[in-house]
């Protein structure tokens, strides 16, 4: 994956923690993800920098999910 392509989906997925977030949802445990300092804002920092920003994130808001919760599937 090229770094725009990243620093990309490092945008996408902090959309999702924002609307995560906004839905009222129980507390996601980000700590990890914010003492890192990467935001998808940070062009400058590198590629692995970026890639581990992404991985923190994602394993923040899976974290938090239950196994057992369901996401209801819907059509646009």
């Amino acid at each position: 994956m090229k770094k725009q392509e990243l620093i990309h989906l490092h945008g996408l997925l902090s959309e999702v923690r924002a609307e995560y977030e906004d839905a009222g949802e129980p507390e996601v445990d980000l700590s990890s993800y914010e003492e890192f300092g990467v935001q998808p804002t940070s062009i400058h920092r590198s590629k692995t920098d970026h890639k581990r920003a992404v991985f923190e994130l994602v394993n923040g808001l899976t974290d938090s999910l239950d196994d057992e919760q369901a996401i209801p599937a819907t059509a646009d």
